[in-house]
């Protein structure tokens, strides 16, 4: 959320009195203070009396929302407010949270969702998806409904889950208030001409009268800051240390950052989401390539600059997506490349490993233009990083965990994008723009007494070593069970010599350690976790909270599967038992996962 003040009628003493009160807030007291001010203008307008019956006697705008991250909930938090501005009665609610047999009652329906996997919901819109699909499903014809996607248009299953609720809500009887939105990683514009559709179909349709009070929930940890995703905290580099010993081919570095100054709140299980630049070798070979000046003058976002500026921070180079593939297609007039924009397949088995200046060089388009460029070319998304650190023992400052990545792929050496950027590119004194990620999805138990199971191999041990920070400020007594995996132990043991003096000092109660390469036979988390089934189940049984960070492609179904036989195995349970046991756990905020 950004401030503006430059308008305010306050004083430059109550703006300052206001600044410094925010700042000591957290965000459940912040979120009830606006919820309060709102109620509180609201109650004592000349029209409350009108404007109160007719949100409570009117026809409301449910918004559900499906998020693995955070920003569907966001956009939701978003809706609600600007109904709320325009007098439409709203409520937000979490699809993990929705009785979905209140369809047959809810006449205007907003429904923003994520996709995860291979066109997965997220894990909050599982049991709804179920439900929606299935054939207990009821007619809605009664029902006014839009649905947001947001996704990333590399991904072959894009906005897949919002794509299915549209159909199946169509299939069901609802008709459109507004036509389904699928967005890429630069959701916001697109989210907020959706919004503003669907609101103008809801007023049309119901009538709005004053501003209300609407019904939402505190959505993440940086309301108290000026700083987020479009006005970015340059936070200043105070380390950045190589974590790998000799030997390790892999690069893993502790970065740490100052938000001195920031009023930047973050939580553990929040990520730190880091506006990268791309490789300058990268953006010079691309202009030779189509033989641009860096310095020809383009519009950037409404903005004047440079295309060698537009290259190197503001969009992305180093992806290459279907629908820009497409439109590259077009322009050069290859049937080749037409086809091949045309099989999904294909496709995908050409881009991988490739990057813009592979396209550039293989199919040219002589009378293209800087800005045409530009326009083809997505903005460059932020990175994010989950963050290691937990700000009750840190305060001034947010650590992350970042393996940098280096492969050699078609001929050419390919690196990450921010990987290599804070590590090769960022010594310690240089400034990097960031704002903090909020998860709720990916957060420690309320009840300090309970036991947690962290599954974490290489980098996904970062938030753990966020969770283990901020239990031993909290003085929690709850055990601690750590399960970690990577190459080497001599060289990729990552933070080893605080989770032995955790284990020491009694906050770690267990430490399972899986290293690949030390053997003949290759060993991961997973194996652990089967090796010490028994005791998985008796902490499961005494209410203990399971967390995976990592991998999504292998990791996550590998652990999901061997948590899936502990069940069967200790639980005597069948196959289908051990699924509900686990979605189960899922819906209790008992199994959590933070998987990229």
């Amino acid at each position: 959320m950004t401030n503006n003040l430059s308008s305010s009628p306050l004083s430059a003493e109550q703006q300052q009195r206001l600044g410094q009160l925010l700042a000591e807030l957290g965000s459940d007291q912040i979120y009830w203070l606006a919820g309060y001010l709102a109620g509180y203008c609201f109650s004592n307008s000349p029209s409350a009396t009108a404007s109160q019956a007719s949100a409570v006697g009117g026809r409301e705008l449910t918004i559900l929302f499906g998020s693995q991250t955070g920003n569907a909930e966001g956009v939701a938090e978003q809706l609600a407010v600007r109904a709320a501005e325009k007098g439409i009665a709203a409520k937000v609610v979490d699809l993990a949270d929705y009785k979905p047999k209140q369809l047959k009652q809810a006449q205007f329906l907003a429904l923003v969702t994520s996709t995860q996997g291979e066109g997965d919901p997220p894990d909050n819109a599982l049991d709804f998806h179920e439900f929606l699909m299935g054939k207990k499903a009821p007619k809605l014809d009664q029902l006014r409904y839009s649905v947001l996607g947001l996704g990333d248009s590399s991904y072959q299953h894009f906005c897949q889950t919002g794509r299915d609720f549209d159909q199946r809500l169509t299939e069901l009887g609802a008709s459109r208030l507004a036509e389904r939105v699928d967005c890429d990683v630069d959701y916001e514009d697109l989210a907020e001409q959706w919004i503003e559709r669907v609101l103008e179909a809801v007023a049309s349709e119901a009538g709005a009268s004053q501003p209300v009070a609407s019904a939402t929930t505190a959505v993440g940890s940086t309301a108290a800051s000026l700083y987020s995703r479009k006005n970015p905290f340059r936070a200043t580099i105070l380390t950045n240390q190589l974590l790998n010993g000799r030997g390790s081919d892999k690069e893993v570095r502790h970065i740490e950052f100052s938000l001195e100054d920031s009023g930047l709140q973050y939580k553990p299980g929040d990520a730190l989401a880091v506006c990268p630049e791309n490789s300058q070798e990268l953006v010079s070979q691309l202009l030779s390539a189509l033989d641009f000046d860096s310095e020809a003058p383009v519009d950037i976002n409404g903005e004047a600059g440079t295309l060698g500026e537009a290259l190197a921070r503001h969009r992305e180079i180093t992806l290459l997506t279907p629908p820009l593939i497409k439109q590259w297609a077009e322009l050069a007039g290859q049937e080749e490349l037409s086809a091949l924009a045309d099989n999904a397949g294909e496709l995908r088995d050409w881009t991988e490993g490739r990057d813009l200046l592979d396209l550039v060089q293989r199919w040219p388009v002589p009378s293209l233009q800087p800005q045409q460029l530009v326009n083809l070319l997505r903005k460059l998304p932020p990175r994010l990083y989950s963050i290691s650190s937990s700000q009750a023992a840190e305060e001034d400052e947010v650590h992350i965990t970042v393996a940098a990545v280096r492969y050699r792929s078609h001929e050419r050496d390919r690196e990450g994008v921010a990987s290599t950027w804070l590590a090769d590119r960022l010594e310690e004194g240089a400034t990097v723009p960031l704002y903090i990620d909020p998860n709720k999805n990916f957060a420690l138990p309320d009840n300090d007494e309970a036991p947690i199971i962290m599954v974490g191999p290489g980098t996904g041990v970062a938030p753990f070593r966020a969770f283990m920070q901020e239990r031993e400020e909290r003085g929690a007594t709850g055990d601690n069970w750590l399960i970690f995996g990577d190459r080497r132990f001599r060289s990729d043991f990552l933070y080893q010599s605080e989770w032995l003096k955790w284990r020491r000092d009694g906050l770690l109660t267990r430490l399972d350690v899986a290293f690949s390469r030390d053997q003949q036979e290759k060993r991961y988390v997973q194996h652990c976790l089967r090796e010490q089934g028994a005791e998985v189940w008796a902490w499961l049984e005494r209410g203990a909270s399971l967390y995976i960070c990592g991998d999504a492609e292998r990791m996550a179904p590998d652990v999901h599967q061997a948590l899936l036989d502990i069940v069967c195995e200790q639980g005597c349970k069948t196959a289908e038992q051990a699924e509900d046991y686990l979605r189960q756990l899922n819906r209790d905020k008992r199994y959590q996962r933070d998987v990229y």
